[in-house]
């Protein structure tokens, strides 16, 4: 029977916490309870509260694994567990099965050669998947079958109800198994399956490391894409409901329904599995070592301060992430730091208020701080250095381990003990550590740190050996590194989404009133109506954690574009930096897409309004960022393609401004076009987009981020290709060694970037 929940109100209902590591998997025990698996190298087991079916007692703690624990399995009751059993795999290579009543180890199960990352009982059977390629079917505690089932590591493994066995594998492809002949392959994620389930009459579903989750028919047709999170997706299951859940190293559990996310729960830190409770209730394993049930049953929501506690630990953790301005938010001063007086006229401050950082300037005349407004960290935010799923770090490298496998990326700050980090990088990658000495190898070789005086007393922590066994066998013999860019190409479009609406609608009521003050503009005014409209859509837009399900009522866009239409130029800028927002917002940029493409085009007009005869600063910043804030929705790329070079000359004033935020949009533009371009594999677009770069880049007063931004253009395009030939003919080598010599860091780097391209020329 289906089961109606109401998916858009989950709510932590409870936490279980006893782990003291990652919580890595949840297994649903039937009615009894859950178990879950941990780096602390645990198996715990939570069983139901005879007493309320909706709290969990305290755990039983399973002792056995020797490293840190992966997959679960329940074996419901039968003669030999009445109470039922828990199957465990891990790092160890070894398969442990455990009488959940008693807590004890019944049976070991050796065979493995790395580690157990998938567990799937068939008719009494125990399956088995793991790095080492193979499927293993143990019975009766013996080992009675074992192949190759992919080239490359197996992730994941499933038993469908009409009997055939799922793989999921680091070759990008599931397998399709009845006994051991493989039925089908299915081939379509871009990197490794990492997560499997199975969707309740339909077929399967699957996680990747591509950041997506695919739904696929038995014939191997894909029903439907879920694309959404912004990192790896460990772990997908679903409800009779046809709800789905997901959870990502972003640091979010997803809940999926007909394909639309419809709920986005934040944790404080990465959601490694997610499962469905038979109620519809989900547990959530995350990095912080805490287990937690959501709901979306009133009577199961956690008490008020159990929710306000949350709340806090969620804020703590983005707080401990987040940057102004290229410093921790954690880091700044409080309020107290305004009783210091300033030293000069217009000396800046940024302080810490609640969760932002606002700025403030000294005013000498009356003695006090003025505050300016908060301060948004522009789309470059991370640009400084390179980033790998949110972090910032010295080095990002590609790691090509060969056997067609994916290239991995491996993060490393220099203040890092490159043993440490070939240990964590190779568990998270599933690979041996067998592999370490290679690794520690290619990290000092890349770093420029030839060599490294070792601490005689160091251990690995996950293995608790010496930093190395000299004669250690490997088979990594194909660790290489393709020349490394830092960064080029760019991937993905930057926008500017931080706005002061409160400074927006104050502007606006303030030329309101100049409207209204002049009887002949009078008629040009605002009303009452009017006013509030604005307000809505302004609250609207605030709510960003609603964006996947707010929409704007037609009578507000129409507001909007009228605005556009009639109020006077000079008075235009605060109505564009709304429409600037609106562009983000899913419902706001379909809904202005049918104003665009109904043969009037409103963004055509705006644009030419705000271009021609003496363009007022204010209207081309706004309207430059309405452009660039296009390119985040695919759904305008084709207009941006059609309109490049009217946009292109509309904007080509903004470089030679001295307006230093007129010239980080422009470059912003163009570096989002260059992304654009090189996806399309448009070369006459190329060619202009270039063009436009390398006049800004010859450029010596041109401020630093604008400058970077259009190296990174210049340096996508040519490793693109197809216009490499017309940069070096436009002598883009003494563009890169000018750059190279540049006192900031980031843009000597790219500068070494597009002189590796230009060497191999």
């Amino acid at each position: 029977m289906d089961m109606e929940i109401d998916f858009k109100h989950y709510k932590l209902s409870s936490e279980l916490r006893g782990h003291e590591d990652d919580v890595r998997g949840i297994c649903i025990c039937g009615d009894t309870g859950i178990a879950t698996s941990s780096r602390d190298r645990t198996v715990r087991f939570w069983p139901l509260d005879p007493s309320d079916k909706c709290k969990y007692a305290s755990s039983k703690i399973l002792l056995g694994h020797s490293s840190f624990v992966g997959p679960l399995a329940w074996i419901p009751p039968n003669e030999e567990y009445p109470e039922g059993g828990i199957v465990s795999g891990g790092m160890d290579t070894l398969v442990l099965v455990w009488n959940s009543s008693t807590g004890d180890k019944v049976q070991v199960l050796r065979g493995h050669q790395l580690q157990v990352t998938g567990i799937a009982l068939d008719n009494g059977d125990i399956v088995s998947s793991s790095v080492d390629c193979t499927l293993r079917r143990w019975r009766k505690g013996q080992g009675i079958e074992s192949w190759e089932a992919h080239k490359s590591a197996i992730q994941a493994v499933i038993k469908l109800p009409s009997g055939e066995l799922v793989t999921g594998s680091s070759d990008t492809t599931l397998k399709l198994w009845r006994g051991k002949t493989c039925l089908h392959t299915f081939v379509g994620h871009t990197d490794t399956v990492r997560g499997l389930a199975e969707m309740h009459g339909l077929g399967i579903l699957s996680a990747s490391h591509d950041g997506s989750i695919r739904l696929w028919a038995l014939t191997g047709q894909v029903l439907m894409e879920m694309v959404g999170h912004t990192s790896i997706v460990y772990s997908v299951d679903s409800h009779v409901s046809g709800l789905i859940v997901s959870g990502s190293e972003d640091c979010s559990a997803k809940i999926w329904k007909d394909g639309v996310c419809v709920q986005s729960i934040e944790h404080p830190g990465c959601v490694w599995d997610a499962k469905f409770l038979e109620n519809g209730d989900i547990v959530t394993a995350c990095s912080d070592g805490v287990v937690r049930i959501w709901t979306s049953h009133q009577d199961r929501i956690a008490d008020p301060l159990d929710l306000e506690s949350y709340v806090s630990q969620l804020s703590q953790y983005k707080l401990s992430r987040k940057r102004v301005g290229g410093l921790k938010l954690e880091d700044l001063p409080g309020l107290d730091a305004l009783q210091i007086p300033g030293t000069t006229d217009g000396q800046t401050k940024i302080v810490r208020e609640g969760d932002n950082g606002v700025a403030y300037a000294w005013n000498l005349r009356e003695q006090k701080w003025d505050k300016i407004g908060e301060v948004v960290d522009g789309p470059d935010d991370g640009m400084k250095r390179p980033v790998l799923d949110g972090i910032e770090y010295d080095y990002v490298f590609d790691v090509d381990i060969g056997d067609g496998e994916p290239i991995r990326k491996l993060p490393y700050n220099r203040s890092d003990n490159p043993y440490s980090v070939a240990d964590k990088w190779l568990i998270k990658e599933n690979l041996p550590l067998s592999y370490r000495q290679q690794i520690v190898d290619f990290i000092l070789q890349n770093s420029g740190q030839r060599s490294i005086a070792l601490d005689s007393s160091f251990r690995d922590p996950y293995t608790g050996a010496s930093a190395y066994v000299p004669g250690q066998p490997s088979n990594l013999s194909a660790v290489s590194a393709k020349p490394t860019f830092k960064h080029i190409p760019k991937k993905g479009m930057l926008v500017f989404d931080g706005a002061q609406f409160d400074g927006i609608l104050k502007k606006i009521n303030e030329f309101n009133d100049a409207l209204l003050s002049e009887p002949d503009k009078k008629n040009l005014s605002l009303s009452e109506l009017d006013i509030s409209r604005l307000g809505a859509i302004v609250k609207i837009l605030k709510d960003t954690s609603h964006y996947h399900t707010s929409k704007f009522a037609d009578v507000e866009i129409a507001l909007l574009l009228k605005l556009m239409k009639s109020w006077p130029v000079a008075m235009l800028f605060p109505v564009i930096d709304i429409l600037r927002m609106i562009v983000l917002h899913p419902d706001g940029a379909s809904a202005l897409l049918k104003h665009v493409e109904d043969g009037s085009d409103i963004l055509m007009e705006v644009i030419k309004r705000v271009t021609t005869n003496s363009p007022l600063p204010p209207n081309l910043l706004t309207s430059i960022r309405v452009v660039t804030n296009l390119f985040k929705n695919s759904c305008y790329h084709n207009w941006l393609l059609r309109h490049r070079s009217e946009i292109l000359d509309a904007f080509s004033s903004c470089y030679s401004s001295s307006n230093k935020n007129l010239h980080l949009s422009y470059s912003t533009l163009i570096l989002n076009y260059a992304v654009l371009l090189i996806e399309k594999k448009g070369q006459e677009g190329q060619s202009q987009v270039l063009s436009a770069a390398l006049e800004i880049a010859e450029e010596e007063n041109v401020e630093v981020d604008s400058k970077f931004r259009v190296l990174v253009a210049i340096g996508s395009l040519m490793l693109d290709g197809l216009v490499k030939q017309i940069a070096l003919d436009f002598d883009v080598e003494n563009i890169a060694r000018i750059a190279k010599t540049s006192r900031d860091a980031k843009i000597a780097e790219v500068g070494a970037d597009i002189e590796l391209l230009i060497k191999q020329h």
